[in-house]
């Protein structure tokens, strides 16, 4: 089985850190789990030039100079994760992917679960996502 490569962003504001509330569809990596923006990058894409790409598809935003946080690897899927500061409002995104967004507590963040009125119920985070943003937050904040 060939290893996917992603690119994935978190986006932070105010203290809080921005997810999507992924589709709660069958055959999706992690249906209705809260995960970050970001997706596959192509063949011949570089890794930055995909988030860039995925976070204007997804939510109509881009950040002026991601920086790269690391590689994380699992399950034949190679993440490589940048950070930037969401210098807009959430109600500027645009969401084009994905149930719901929200900015994420780091409370919420450790207890691996945040409500979505949308879904109308309390969802969990995938939990690579959860390994990352706690990482994140020990070592970049």
């Amino acid at each position: 089985m060939d290893r996917k490569e992603v690119a994935i962003a978190i986006l932070y504001r105010d203290g809080k850190f921005l997810m999507q509330l992924r589709d709660d569809i069958p055959g999706i990596a992690y249906p209705g789990h809260w995960a970050f923006f970001g997706g596959h990058i192509e063949p011949d894409e570089a890794p930055e030039d995909a988030l860039l790409r995925e976070l204007l598809e997804e939510i109509g935003y881009v950040p002026d100079s991601p920086s790269f946080f690391g590689y994380y690897s699992e399950n034949n899927v190679l993440r490589h994760v940048y950070h930037a500061p969401l210098t807009v409002e959430l109600d500027r995104l645009i969401l084009g992917e994905g149930w719901d967004m929200g900015l994420l507590t780091p409370e919420e963040i450790k207890t691996g679960e945040r409500y979505s009125e949308i879904a109308g119920q309390v969802r969990p985070l995938g939990r690579p996502h959860q390994k990352i943003l706690l990482d994140f937050i020990e070592r970049a904040l």
